[in-house]
C-alpha cells in the first residue's frame, strides 16, 4: 500500500482519519436501522424502503452540492452538511431511547442523514484533488478503500454485537460520539475555493455541469457502469431476512454479511501499492465489475441452494446458524469488496484527473447521485425481487445480467477502452 498521501498531505490525512472513524458510526446505524425497521415489522421490503424513500432527496442534494462545491469554500459546505447528519444521528437515538414502533422517524432521519452524507461527500471528494499532487491520486483513492474497509468491516460487526446485547439505543449514541471525529477532519482544513470561473447555484449552473458530461464520454460510462452494478448487484437489503429465515444466526449473521464485503475491500487496498501503474483504466473497470458480477452471483447460489434443497436454518442464535453457509456466502460478499474497490478506485482518479477543477463540485454531485442512489433502485430492485419470487433470485440473476451488460458497454464504448491515464480525457 503506497502511503504518500498521507505524509505529503497532512490536511489529506487528518481528513481521511477523521471520516473513517465517524464512517464506523455511521455504518453501525445503517445496519442497526435495517434490524430495528425488520424487528418492529418482520418486512424485507419495509428495509427496502429506507433506500428507496431516501433516493430522491439524495439525487437533488448530489445536484445542489456540487453546485455549493464549485461556488463556495468547500470546507464550509462540508462543515455545514457534516453537522445536519449529526442532528439527524441524534435524533435516531432519541427515537431509540423513547420506544417509537412507528416507521415514519426511521424513514424521515435516515433520509436526512443520507441528503447531508451526499452532499459531505460531493465536498470532501472534490477538496482532495486540491490537497494531493496527481501522481498520488490513485494511491488516495486506495487509502480510502482502506478507511471504508474499516468503516463497513468494524461498524456492521459492532452494531451485530451492540444491538444483541444491549440494544439499539446504545448502537445510535455510540454513531453520535464518534461522529465527532468528522469536524475534526473538516474544521482543520484551510479554505478551498474553486479555481477558474465559478457559477451561482442554480439551474443554469446544473444545466452547464449536464452540458460537460454529455461531451464526457469516459466520465459518462464510468457512471453508466457502476449504476448498473449497484442496480443489480447490491443484496444488502435481504441479510436480516437471511439471517433470521436462511442461515440463521440474526444479528450477527447480519453484521458477518455486512462487513465481509468490507473485508475484501480492505484486503484489496492493502495490496494496492502497484496499482497506480495502471495506465488503462476504462478495462481495469469494465474486468473489475465483471468480477463482481461473478462474485454477486455466487453469493445468490449459496441461497439458492439452501432455498431449493430445504435446508435452511431458521433462527436467531448464531449457534443454530449454518456456519458453512454462513463462511462460503461471506467469501463471496468479500470479492465483491475487493472487486469494487478496484472500480472504484479507477473511476475516481478518473473523475479527479479528466474534469476542470471548477467543473469538478458539480460532476462528483453527479458521481455521488450514482454511488449512492444505485444502491437505493438496487433496494428496489432486491426487495420487490424477494417479495415476489425468492430471496436467492435477486443477486443469482443480478449478478448474471451484470457481467453481460458490461461487457455490452465496453464494446459500444472504443474510447472507454482505451482510456490513457497518462492523457486523460473525460
Amino acid at each position: 500500500m503506497d502511503l504518500s498521501p498521507l505524509r505529503q498531505s497532512p490536511a489529506f490525512a487528518r481528513l481521511w482519519i477523521g471520516s473513517a472513524i465517524a464512517g464506523i458510526g455511521g455504518q453501525m446505524t445503517i445496519v442497526a436501522v435495517g434490524l430495528h425497521i425488520y424487528a418492529i415489522t418482520g418486512s424485507t421490503f419495509a428495509v427496502a424502503m429506507v433506500g428507496t424513500i431516501a433516493l430522491i432527496p439524495m439525487i437533488i442534494a448530489g445536484l445542489y452540492g456540487g453546485m455549493l462545491a464549485d461556488a463556495f469554500d468547500r470546507r464550509t459546505v462540508a462543515l455545514a452538511s457534516a453537522s445536519v447528519a449529526w442532528l439527524a444521528t441524534i435524533g435516531l437515538a432519541a427515537v431509540a431511547w423513547t420506544d417509537v414502533d412507528s416507521l415514519w422517524p426511521f424513514y424521515v432521519l435516515t433520509t436526512l442523514t443520507s441528503v447531508a452524507a451526499t452532499i459531505t461527500g460531493t465536498a470532501r471528494q472534490a477538496i482532495t484533488p486540491r490537497l494531493v499532487p496527481r501522481e498520488l491520486l490513485p494511491a488516495a483513492s486506495a487509502l480510502g478503500g482502506v478507511s471504508m474497509g474499516v468503516m463497513v468491516t468494524v461498524g456492521p460487526a459492532i452494531a451485530g454485537v451492540l444491538v444483541a446485547s444491549v440494544g439499539f439505543g446504545w448502537t445510535y449514541t455510540a454513531d453520535v460520539i464518534l461522529f465527532t471525529a468528522a469536524f475534526l477532519g473538516i474544521v482543520t482544513l484551510p479554505p478551498i475555493r474553486p479555481e477558474g470561473e465559478t457559477h451561482r447555484p442554480g439551474l443554469e449552473s446544473v444545466r452547464t455541469g449536464l452540458r460537460f458530461l454529455r461531451g464526457a464520454p469516459n466520465v459518462r460510462m464510468s457512471f453508466i457502469v457502476d449504476i448498473i452494478a449497484m442496480t443489480f448487484g447490491r443484496p444488502h437489503a435481504l441479510f436480516p431476512a437471511v439471517g433470521a429465515l436462511v442461515i440463521g444466526g440474526g444479528a450477527v449473521t447480519v453484521g458477518v454479511l455486512t462487513a465481509a464485503g468490507a473485508v475484501g475491500t480492505l484486503l484489496c487496498s492493502l495490496f494496492s501499492g502497484r496499482i497506480g501503474l495502471v495506465r488503462r483504466h476504462g478495462v481495469a473497470i469494465g474486468w473489475a465489475i465483471g468480477v463482481y458480477g461473478a462474485f454477486v452471483a455466487g453469493f445468490g447460489t449459496v441461497l439458492a441452494v439452501l432455498v431449493l434443497t430445504g435446508s435452511t436454518r431458521p433462527g436467531t442464535s448464531i449457534k443454530e446458524a449454518d456456519v458453512v453457509a454462513l463462511t462460503i456466502a461471506a467469501i463471496m460478499l468479500a470479492g465483491t469488496g475487493a472487486a469494487d474497490n478496484v472500480s472504484s478506485i479507477f473511476r475516481n482518479t478518473m473523475l479527479q484527473t479528466a474534469v476542470p477543477d471548477n467543473m469538478r463540485g458539480r460532476l462528483q454531485g453527479i458521481f455521488t447521485v450514482v454511488v449512492t442512489g444505485g444502491p437505493r433502485i438496487g433496494d428496489l430492485y432486491v426487495g420487490t425481487a424477494a417479495l415476489l419470487v425468492s430471496v436467492w433470485v435477486p443477486p443469482l440473476l443480478g449478478g448474471l445480467l451484470i457481467i453481460a451488460l458490461i461487457a455490452l458497454c465496453l464494446r459500444l464504448t472504443p474510447s472507454f477502452r482505451t482510456y490513457d491515464a497518462d492523457h486523460p480525457t473525460a
